[in-house]
């Protein structure tokens, strides 16, 4: 009774917004597509949505439909791309979730190398999960996942790429740009720019100031590394970021580095991938060229 196209309608009319758009994007008419989902209400004895006015509003069971299609349907795709792979060869596109905001340099230096190697795939790089980065690479929707904290789970491995010091950074002519290290009481007074993720994800917090029982006098976020260290380079606040990225944007901005605590915070950068799965050729060579990548950093005198 329960058919991939109704879970795709579903999917598609959350997405589009209305009856037109997603028949469009599916290729059918409109009347085809309102009478599949007709007939299978009328098989089923639920409703999957309610109109009001011109707008459509999904019923519980919809709701339960849609949130079970959004599951199922990146498997049901990437089974037929694997089968498309195979029968053209080593083609396809290999998807990545970053779960590090800062190593998106890094990342483009693989990119670039890796491009060059496999002319026939293509990359994708994803940021925003609907089920967060580890459930996106556990329900299929992307291949690997790159993040500082690996998540332990059934079927999941890890494999490290490299590690990296989270440091403070502050402008030039901050009152702690000559500091050696910062304890988390020099921060009470200080604006902290972040990435927008909860602090609890954020080592700065979760490492550092939160085991102190320390919270910086504000709080702020922004998506762009740039502009982030340009309001840093300016005195709008502090920020904490992995010392290599740190310094190489210090040859162009008046930013410095300056060491979390008397032992710093070490972390390590590690791809996650499924276990189960039969790896393609280009997956592989991948995670070969990033392990073989590493970023390097200097001490800090």
């Amino acid at each position: 009774m329960l058919e991939r196209v109704h879970l795709e309608i579903l999917r598609e009319v959350d997405r589009r917004g209305t009856l037109t758009a997603a028949a469009e994007s599916l290729h059918l008419t409109q009347s085809a597509l309102s009478h599949t989902i007709a007939k299978f209400e009328r098989l089923a004895g639920v409703s999957l949505w309610l109109r009001e006015g011109r707008s459509l509003r999904l019923t519980e069971a919809g709701e339960y439909l849609l949130a079970m299609g959004e599951r199922m349907l990146p498997q049901f795709e990437t089974a037929e791309a694997f089968l498309s792979q195979y029968a053209v060869g080593e083609r396809g596109t290999l998807r990545i979730g970053m779960e590090c905001h800062p190593c998106y340099q890094w990342l483009l230096k693989v990119v670039s190398r890796y491009l060059g190697d496999w002319p026939d795939v293509d990359v994708d790089v994803k940021q925003k999960f609907r089920f967060g980065g580890m459930g996106a690479l556990f329900n299929y929707e992307i291949d690997l996942v790159v993040t500082p904290d690996p998540l332990q789970m059934k079927g999941i491995s890890f494999l490290p790429v490299f590690d990296y010091e989270q440091v403070l950074v502050v402008g030039r002519g901050h009152a702690l740009a000559n500091r050696e290290t910062v304890e988390p009481a020099d921060l009470m007074n200080e604006t902290l720019i972040t990435y927008p993720v909860e602090p609890a994800r954020l080592d700065i917090f979760a490492l550092f100031l939160a085991p102190a029982g320390v919270m910086p006098r504000r709080h702020k976020t922004l998506e762009s590394t740039d502009i982030m260290l340009e309001m840093v380079a300016a005195g709008r606040g502090v920020a904490a970021l992995p010392r290599w990225l740190v310094l190489e944007y210090a040859s162009r901005m008046a930013i410095v580095p300056v060491r979390l605590g008397k032992e710093g915070i070490h972390k390590q950068i590690h791809l996650g991938r499924r276990d189960s799965d039969a790896e393609p050729a280009y997956l592989k060579a991948f995670i070969e060229l990033a392990r073989s990548l590493p970023v390097e950093e200097a001490p800090i005198a």
